[in-house]
């Protein structure tokens, strides 16, 4: 699972930032709208009605397990990983229209699926009951109607791009920016989030932005030749953007004017990303937190006219400030003054047709998947229209079709079942904080204050949001989607130097993720997750625990790990260790960082232990108090065999079947150059060859691949 482990969570005003600043904190990133490209949608005429349905039946045996994806060939002592997804590894092909394929992503497709279901129900006129159903069809509806969108052109564009071009000074430049956070990917980008000191009250955080590609990386590793030929690539996107913008028709080739254009705005992103701070840097969660009055930030990066951008962005009664990388906003600030004017016009301009992309007419939403899709992600052809449809929904009024999804697909049993697998783990986490050899008493009752005050959320939000302010209109998805980027930006101002609201979800229901949040010490379980190969509840007990049992250890132990272990039960950043442990602490994670490090997913491309160390803690802890809560549940009794397979070696195997993943090689680069979570292979196995059960339960030996000297195994929590 990629995680949304929430030490870094942050509700931001601006799509962007709002994937970069969630990625971290959830199982399974990639489901946010904005860090899912836009464009990647096939025209309704090209695509297929629905992609094949999605079969669980083979998760419906007695275990639980999908034994036809085993490579029988190949022992779970020498590759546990490998052993259990062999076979579906050697004969699944990635479908074109995605970068990876696996678990996470069969499930992601049945979601959809069940949306379009729903939705297809409601645009038929006598299964509508409410407004709010009405405008969930009204806004697919529009979204997918690319005969429109293509027949509008740019116009419905036009006033955004003359507000670009109307910008005469450095003034109008700070008001352009501060105005129009909520649409643009600002160099300068302003989220609302809790004070990680004071976490009941929302506070403005400002953090650097502004790059069109995924990392630093991209722009600044030359000696990479795949990272080179990707910002070559982008080079020819950006030129293919300011060819289109005079030529919507895209006639004949861009022109020099194009080229030139599209040089200086990749030379000024190449500038920012010189001075931003590189992932692994972003994970110090004490150096990020600055908080500063007005004047200090004015101080702090002078070249910028604070009063006027706050004032501009409708923040201008702030009087306290968090800066994430105050280094790199006193540079990027000046930047913005000391680059020239048209360079930043010409920036926005290509953003703004970049950002816009999928409501755009076809020629923009083809060059943004051949460059998304497949330069950055490896895919050979755009999902579906619907299925974007989807996605957006989601993004736009996800807690209306929520609703919907959860009255048809997740029931009060399942999650029942689902909450005594939670208090399993949570009294599991508690006893296995008592028996840690390495921590002192004083740190383990601290340990234990913080897991009692965990809030758990299972399946959907006991109040659902409310949409009734948001206007969608038909025949304008242009339109919609500022409307619903507007809706959202307004929504979080009105939260600054307020209270926090402990009872909102970040995650929709029919998401297939979990995420913890540090700042409100909680953890959730949205219900598209509860569900085979996860959750089967009329499946063996094993399997349940060695799935969803090791995400919501996963998801606890994010209490846990290097950064949530900084704060407090009552989510304020605070240390609450003896210097001692934390010592020990970091003398295991050091070894734990290195093993990770050694990792080569495609060659020359090596996981980073440290920009994955988070997410690998929570893995291997989120296994090790699994196993002792299927060990509890069992009690005196033996496990029974079933399948030919012991208990213990169902949970190991259940565990590694929610990884069962492939990739292009192209997603595998993305990946460990930005992702806080290793590749799949690497988590199932990494996690497993550590833990003393999974050694017993296939009886390894020393020249195994999966065997580790006892001496050497990595146990934390």
């Amino acid at each position: 699972m990629q995680d949304m482990t929430g030490k870094d969570f942050l509700v931001h005003v601006t799509a962007q930032a709002l994937a970069a600043r969630l990625a971290p904190l959830c199982l399974c990133a990639g489901l946010l709208w904005a860090a899912i490209p836009s464009g990647w949608a096939q025209d309704a005429a090209a695509a297929p009605a629905k992609t094949p349905p999605i079969d669980l039946s083979r998760y419906a045996g007695p275990s639980g397990l999908d034994l036809t994806g085993r490579d029988l060939s190949l022992s779970p002592s020498q590759d546990l990983f490998k052993s259990m997804n062999g076979q579906w590894l050697k004969t699944t092909e990635i479908p074109s229209d995605k970068s990876s394929y696996g678990t996470f992503m069969e499930l992601r497709d049945l979601s959809d699926q069940r949306l379009q279901t729903l939705i297809t129900e409601l645009q038929d006129k006598k299964h509508r009951h409410t407004a709010s159903e009405a405008k969930v069809a009204r806004f697919f509806e529009t979204f997918i109607d690319t005969l429109t969108i293509d027949r509008q052109g740019l116009t419905p564009l036009r006033s955004q791009l003359k507000a670009i071009e109307g910008i005469q000074s450095v003034r109008d430049l700070v008001q352009y920016l501060g105005a129009n956070l909520y649409r643009i990917n600002s160099p300068l980008e302003i989220g609302i989030s809790p004070d990680e000191k004071e976490p009941t009250v929302n506070r403005t955080i400002i953090a650097q932005g502004g790059l069109g590609m995924p990392d630093r990386d991209y722009y600044l590793k030359a000696d990479d030749a795949r990272l080179a030929n990707a910002k070559a690539q982008y080079l020819v996107y950006l030129s293919t953007l300011a060819q289109l913008k005079t030529d919507p028709l895209h006639t004949g080739s861009p022109s020099p004017s194009d080229m030139e254009q599209a040089q200086r705005v990749l030379a000024l992103e190449s500038k920012i990303a010189q001075v931003h701070w590189s992932r692994i840097q972003n994970r110090d969660t004490l150096k990020r937190y600055n908080p500063m009055s007005l004047e200090q930030l004015q101080q702090s990066a002078s070249a910028w006219d604070w009063a006027l951008y706050l004032q501009s962005a409708h923040l201008g009664k702030v009087k306290r400030v968090i800066v994430s990388q105050p280094d790199a906003i006193e540079q990027i600030a000046q930047l913005l003054l000391k680059e020239p004017l048209q360079d930043w016009k010409d920036y926005l301009t290509l953003q703004a047709l970049n950002l816009n992309a999928s409501v755009l007419p076809k020629v923009f939403r083809q060059a943004h998947f051949e460059f998304y899709g497949k330069v950055l992600s490896g895919a050979k052809s755009p999902l579906p229209r619907w299925q974007e449809g989807i996605q957006a929904l989601n993004h736009t009024l996800g807690e209306d079709i929520g609703k919907l999804y959860v009255a048809r697909y997740f029931s009060a049993q399942d999650k029942a079942h689902v909450q005594s697998l939670v208090a399993d783990l949570m009294q599991a986490y508690k006893v296995s904080i008592d028996s840690l050899s390495w921590m002192s008493a004083a740190t383990k009752q601290r340990a234990q204050e913080k897991l009692a005050t965990y809030t758990i959320k299972i399946g959907y939000p006991d109040r659902f949001r409310d949409y009734s302010a948001l206007q969608i209109k038909a025949a304008n998805a242009l339109g919609n989607r500022e409307r619903s980027l507007a809706f959202e930006y307004a929504r979080a101002v009105a939260k600054v130097d307020g209270p926090v609201d402990k009872t909102e979800w970040h995650m929709n229901a029919q998401t297939v993720n979990a995420y913890y949040n540090p700042t409100q010490n909680e953890i959730v379980f949205p219900a598209a997750i509860l569900q085979p190969p996860f959750f089967n509840a009329k499946a063996d007990d094993a399997v349940n625990y060695g799935g969803i049992g090791a995400v919501i250890g996963h998801e606890i132990s994010h209490g846990f790990d290097d950064q949530g272990s900084q704060y407090d039960g009552l989510g304020k950043l605070n240390n609450w260790w003896t210097p001692e442990d934390r010592s020990a602490f970091e003398k295991v994670t050091l070894a734990l960082v290195n093993q990770y490090d050694a990792y080569e997913p495609i060659p020359g491309a090596h996981v980073k232990g440290q920009l994955t160390l988070g997410e690998n803690i929570a893995d291997l802890s989120g296994l090790q108090i699994a196993f002792k809560a299927y060990q509890a549940h069992l009690g005196a009794k033996p496990s029974p065999v079933i399948d030919g397979l012991t208990g213990e070696q169902r949970f190991f195997l259940g565990f590694a079947q929610v990884w069962r993943s492939k990739s292009r090689e192209q997603a595998l680069l993305r990946q460990v150059t930005t992702d806080p979570h290793s590749p799949p292979e690497f988590r199932a196995n990494g996690a497993a060859i550590n833990h003393d059960a999974f050694q017993e339960a296939f009886k390894t030996k020393p020249g195994d691949g999966m065997y580790k000297a006892p001496q050497d195994r990595i146990r934390l929590w």
